[in-house]
């Protein structure tokens, strides 16, 4: 049958479709040259943007209690704010913070209301930091994720001409006693109006319906999420969630569920699963239609023995991969490898909850190559150079002045009132962008173990293992000496820590029960960042792998044939070196898990 010829008016209506589209693409492209001219403006003048933000933060914060306290009243100079002003963590913040928590809503850091508090990873007591915000940031951070796409446009053409499939959720949040929310920055970002009512950008369209993304059920929003990727398949040119552990995880949640997914594709309905009535009415408007071609193809692809490449093989015309894979992301680079056929990975941005920083100008470089540039416009940056061994902390320097090559600690003022904050954040200077300093992510300070957003350090590793101990004690039984690793390998991933143990004469060695005991005790003691990972789908049951007596004399033997002095050794909290791992795991006795998720409340500590 020969096509129906095109009407007069159906033409015209064509030619207009077409000249808005060109239009919006030309506007867009006007866009990403003003974007990119800003980047230019700014990082050319960075030293003199840098002391223009400070005394912004100053004058508008010249009310507030704390600058008062430090002599900083009325000034907004540098020179005074560096002598008066001291540098403090979180610990020497404490007493303000508790204070604007409470419900004192007089001017204690800020001369503007604190709104919100963004929740950080865990302090030493398990319990979440509270980074105060105020209304206004939230433009800035908008600002810098309006940088993003005009520099990816310079690298990936095309991206107008289709969409992104992100994994994208909101966690549960709290409110503080005074009755402010507490909830972590990026639930803050997509529940802000910002965020729900942002204006059509064809370069940032998702396949996400933003009702999906704002629920707080985590397998209704994974569900909807994926059921919308996979009906937009043929447009979906780039992949991403915010951590490569959350990608990960929507590539085990197809694994788990992709019968069902075809299921509701080739009936055209959504599965009863989903009850949220936002989300089945979101999913409706995608899901128009049944589809019998793409349920078998789905289930074609799903049910083969290999999943090696199985993000091209269902979304082929994927570009790129977004999502962090720096710092302890990096242990997942070669899984993500693995599901993706090696597609490059864009690390785009470099932010916290206590401020966001800045962007990655090369965006779809090799990810041991990301380097960061410091936007100076986003706050009052100086550094601390690292040096674990320093008897004192060392003088700060501005960010003009950094080293190539040289690791900083970042310390940070912002215009929510943090002032000379140390963010915990090391980095490492690899050159500049016209003035503007340029670093690699090292690690975070003190942290042993990473699987999602949670942060365990080696003193809370160290409590958490000696509460388990205590339950050994009464059977003769008590651990000589322990390591741990994040283990990548599994989705999610875990921790796992080695333990060797020792009985006295008339002990008993435990029994599975006990260890499973032990791995849950462990749990509980472990901060309220991993516990809410671990009652989500964020973290696996911690495990512990019994090994047998004189292992880590081995450990040791081999530190000291590698070059290791037998007077300074101690065997490490943390292990990631291959070799090692590997001697560890071959002297394994039994393996044992936590049989149910720790406590967890987003109201408690």
């Amino acid at each position: 049958m020969a096509p129906a010829a095109v009407t007069a008016a159906e033409a015209a209506a064509m030619k207009e479709v077409a000249a808005a589209a060109a239009g919006k693409a030309a506007a867009a492209c006007e866009r990403d040259a003003e974007k990119l001219e800003f980047i230019e403006e700014m990082t050319k003048g960075f030293d003199r943007v840098q002391e223009q933000v400070l005394a912004e933060i100053l004058a508008r914060n010249n009310g507030a209690e704390y600058l008062r306290r430090h002599g900083m009243e009325g000034r907004t100079d540098r020179e005074a704010f560096k002598a008066r002003v001291p540098v403090v963590t979180y610990e020497d913040l404490r007493p303000e913070i508790e204070r604007i928590a409470n419900g004192d809503r007089s001017n204690i850091i800020s001369s503007h209301p604190i709104t919100e508090f963004l929740t950080s990873s865990g302090t030493s007591a398990g319990e979440r930091k509270l980074m105060p915000t105020i209304e206004d940031e939230l433009n800035r951070r908008q600002m810098l994720y309006s940088l993003l796409m005009p520099v990816m446009n310079l690298y990936v053409p095309g991206l107008d001409k289709g969409k992104g499939l992100y994994f994208l959720f909101i966690k549960s949040e709290s409110k503080t006693p005074g009755g402010l929310p507490a909830r972590p920055v990026l639930t803050s970002y997509y529940k802000s109006d910002h965020f729900k009512h942002r204006p059509f950008d064809p370069y940032n369209v998702y396949t996400s319906p933003t009702a999906a993304i704002l629920c707080t059920d985590a397998f209704q929003s994974m569900y909807a999420q994926m059921l919308c990727g996979l009906v937009a398949r043929a447009e979906v040119l780039r992949v991403g969630a915010v951590f490569a552990s959350g990608l990960l995880r929507a590539i085990r949640f197809l694994q788990l569920h992709w019968r069902e997914l075809a299921h509701d594709i080739r009936a055209g309905a959504m599965s009863g699963r989903v009850t949220e009535p936002s989300i089945r009415d979101a999913v409706a408007e995608v899901l128009v239609r049944p589809d019998a071609e793409l349920a078998a193809f789905v289930e074609a692809e799903c049910g083969k023995d290999r999943w090696e490449g199985i993000i091209t093989r269902m979304w082929p015309n994927t570009k790129y991969l977004d999502v962090i894979v720096t710092g302890a992301m990096a242990q997942y680079i070669p899984t993500l490898k693995f599901y993706s056929g090696g597609l490059p990975m864009a690390c785009t941005m470099y932010a916290s909850s206590e401020c966001y920083f800045g962007l990655n100008l090369r965006p779809m470089c090799d990810p041991s190559e990301v380097s960061y540039t410091i936007m100076p416009n986003m706050g009052y940056f100086e550094l601390m150079p690292h040096d674990p061994d320093a008897a004192a902390a060392p003088r700060l320097v501005d960010l003009a002045d950094a080293e190539v090559g040289k690791e900083y600690e970042l310390v940070i003022t912002t215009y929510a009132g943090l002032c000379r904050y140390r963010v915990g954040d090391i980095l490492q200077v690899t050159g500049f962008h016209n003035a503007a300093p340029q670093f690699r992510f090292v690690r975070r300070k003190n942290v042993l173990l990473s699987i999602d957003s949670d942060k365990t350090d080696e003193a809370e590793l160290q409590a958490a293992v000696e509460r388990a101990s205590a339950l050994l004690a009464p059977r003769g039984a008590s651990i000589v000496e322990y390591t741990s690793q994040a283990d990548a390998t599994t989705i999610p991933g875990h921790y796992v820590v080695y333990w060797e143990l020792m009985v006295r004469e008339g002990g008993a060695w435990p029994d599975p029960a006990a260890f499973e005991r032990c791995c849950l005790e462990m749990e509980e003691a472990l901060n309220a960042v991993y516990r809410q990972g671990r009652n989500g789908d964020a973290i696996g049951p911690l495990e512990i792998r019994v090994v047998r007596a004189g292992t880590f004399e081995e450990v040791m033997d081999y530190a000291i044939s590698r070059g290791a002095s037998i007077n300074q050794y101690k065997a490490p909290r943390c292990v990631s070196f291959g070799p090692i791992i590997e001697l560890l795991n071959s002297r394994v006795l039994s393996s044992h898990f936590s049989p149910a998720c720790p406590k967890y409340s987003p109201h408690k500590k």
